[in-house]
């Protein structure tokens, strides 16, 4: 337990002591030697730049950082699309295999080489030039994971056409906020996406977005199912009458140059409590950050077959599915559908069908596999697998234990990636080869990223303690800037800390300068007098060998301040008990402190999740505190949280 004073700092309770140090033979073979950690700054950087990034000009200066704003490789030119396509293209690796997509329903797939990938992407840039973009134009990209989103993400830095993709499941409501906001004058979207064997109305969402976005003057629609949607004469147009006698010669449509600090693209935080914020993302720095930390933390080989399972839609998919692996000329899997459709193995086939030795996903995945258990990997060969990563939240110890046993077979090194839609980049990981993993610790710093534990006062932590994650220099890939708001920019990253970067994040530092994550600030509850994690809750119950996923928030309690309330999914669907729920309560007192314990246990089969695997714990709140639901409309499922609000009330019930 941490020195701090009481209710000051947060607490750190939940100690795990399981290290698994690199096998011999992986570290020899590593593409991170022990001497990464060694280079400064500028060294680091300006190698990795002229190494991973094609320049049309070089760059005279590596960076340049005042604060709030960096600016990074200072005077080079180059284009996005160029180093992900085309130059692997001329290199004579036009064969090979860029993607390897698969859709839902199973028969349908698709490879893509990087040849391939060249004429589809230069035919839609070329249709989008018929419709007037050019170098500025704002693109909005509704799409769901087909290899067209890719295709118009790389047309559009081809152009040099900022995009902003708006996830798939997002409401009309959240897709016209985030195109008014950009000014985009072309949305490219489908006429409808699957989901577990449902069709997703894309263009009719897209139409009611329409509606209340008067800068959207041209809507392409890609047609994916063979379902009827309106088309306004004039606005919309079929992606392949786009297309109709447009070539596909590069030469037709050659990559725009950009300067490095141009904008590539805007993604959009959340805007459960305000107005989403348009974060904005440059070339030339983003485009090397993103390509040297996937070449490092997931050890990439040239033959590699990478599987990032995220969703285009969020920033994971943006760093590492489209611009880093293809920068990297790395071949990548895009799978449209859900991990249990139409069964619960169906991630596993798709790991053996490509032979993927690298598979990158959220720990709430995992944890939806702990629950159904490890049959269903059990009946595929997933020998070909090498590394495991994690991305998203911090990853619960057993989850993360899990993973090893059950996917990795004891074999694979798992990285527990800490990062951001703001860093743009990984920024807290294991490197394969030279880590000591510790289940649940995200370890150490990538080389060059200083990053610290502050408390109030902006001190240091001492090791043990918990407090405030911190980064204290600038990053290739961070963000620039919130689109048109420099003053919230300043106000939510740069106001708690004089120059410093507040992540938002609350973390600890162990005895070896590991990090531990312990979720967001939002997240701690005041527990009479002491500030807990919700992850460090979270963890304690996923340690019980019953429990497959539990999720964790406080409410308001006269006595204690916040009391707090488990949602708690036990595994192989069991229904919970009276008798459980007392041996829960005892085994989160044995770990962590009989202050720690739930006043409050709902035994549930799902958790309100997003579509990209999040639980949404400010619903868990609205529910513990019996208030009207917040905004819902990014749920995978939003019966689930109706059905907890009943089982909540029920158990409070009970408990009296």
């Amino acid at each position: 337990m941490s020195e701090q004073t009481a209710g000051q700092d947060i607490e750190t309770l939940f100690l795990e002591q399981r290290r698994y140090p690199p096998p011999p033979e992986f570290a020899k073979q590593a593409n991170a030697q022990p001497d990464i950690h060694t280079k400064k700054l500028d060294e680091f950087w300006r190698e990795e730049g002229e190494k991973r990034v094609s320049w049309f000009s070089p760059f005279d200066q590596v960076y340049e950082w005042e604060p709030p704003y960096a600016k990074w490789f200072l005077g080079g030119k180059l284009n996005v699309c160029y180093n992900c396509v085309d130059r692997h293209v001329e290199a004579g690796r036009g064969d090979k295999v860029a993607f390897y997509w698969e859709g839902e329903p199973e028969e349908e797939r698709r490879t893509l080489s990087f040849a391939d990938l060249q004429a589809e992407v230069v035919r839609f840039a070329n249709g989008l030039k018929k419709l007037g973009v050019e170098k500025g134009t704002p693109v909005a990209i509704y799409m769901g994971m087909v290899p067209e989103l890719p295709v118009a993400m790389l047309a559009c830095a081809r152009l040099g056409a900022p995009h902003t993709v708006i996830f798939g499941g997002f409401s009309a409501d959240s897709l016209s906020d985030r195109v008014n906001d950009m000014e985009c004058e072309v949305l490219v979207t489908q006429n409808e996406g699957w989901r577990r064997g449902n069709r997703v109305p894309l263009k009719k969402t897209s139409d009611e977005a329409m509606d209340r976005s008067p800068s959207v003057k041209q809507c392409v629609v890609y047609r994916r199912t063979d379902g009827e949607v309106d088309m306004r004469d004039g606005r919309d147009l079929w992606w392949d009458q786009l297309l109709e006698d447009v070539s596909d010669d590069p030469d037709s449509c050659p990559c725009q140059e950009m300067d490095s600090e141009d904008l590539l693209y805007l993604l959009y935080t959340s805007g459960t409590t305000a107005k989403p914020k348009g974060i904005v993302h440059t070339t030339g720095g983003y485009l090397t950050g993103v390509a040297t930390t996937h070449h490092y933390v997931f050890d990439v080989k040239p033959d590699s077959v990478y599987w990032c399972a995220a969703d285009i839609g969020w920033v994971t998919g943006h760093s590492y599915i489209v611009y880093g692996p293809l920068c990297n000329g790395t071949t990548g899997v895009v799978y449209e559908g859900t991990p249990d459709f139409p069964d619960k193995d169906r991630w596993w086939a798709i790991v053996e069908r490509y032979k993927v030795d690298i598979l990158y996903t959220a720990p709430t995945a995992i944890r939806s596999h702990m629950k159904w258990g490890p049959e269903y990997a059990k009946k595929h060969d997933l020998s070909s697998l090498r590394v495991l990563g994690t991305v998203g939240e911090p990853i619960n110890p057993e989850a993360w234990v899990w993973y090893h046993e059950n996917i990795g077979r004891g074999r694979c090194p798992v990285v527990d990636t800490w990062w951001q839609t703001e860093t743009g980049m990984i920024m807290i990981t294991p490197l394969p080869g030279i880590t000591t993993l510790k289940p649940g610790s995200a370890t150490k710093p990538f080389p060059t990223v200083d990053a610290a534990v502050f408390n109030e006062k902006g001190e240091s932590v001492p090791p043990g303690g918990g407090g405030y994650l911190v980064i204290r220099e600038p990053w290739p890939a961070m963000l620039r800037g919130i689109h048109k708001d420099h003053e919230r920019y300043v106000k939510t990253y740069w106001s708690k800390y004089p120059n410093v970067y507040f992540v938002g994040d609350g973390a600890r530092v162990d005895e070896d300068g590991d990090f531990w994550l312990l979720g967001r600030i939002d997240d701690v509850m005041n527990v009479s007098g002491h500030r807990i994690s919700t992850i460090e809750v979270e963890s304690a119950l996923v340690d019980h060998p019953r429990v497959a996923e539990a999720a964790v928030c406080g409410r308001a309690d006269k006595t204690t301040g916040q009391a707090i309330v488990a949602y708690v999914t036990l595994k192989g669907g069991d229904e919970g008990s009276p008798e459980m729920l007392r041996e829960l309560r005892i085994h989160v007192g044995q770990r962590i402190g009989k202050f720690a314990a739930p006043a409050n246990i709902v035994f549930t089969p799902e958790l309100p999740k997003t579509r990209s695997g999040k639980i949404m714990r400010r619903l868990l709140r609205d529910v513990a505190e019996n208030r009207e639901l917040g905004d819902t409309t990014t749920l995978a499922d939003s019966a689930v949280v109706e059905e907890l609000a009943k089982r909540g009330r029920e158990e409070a019930k009970t408990e009296e």
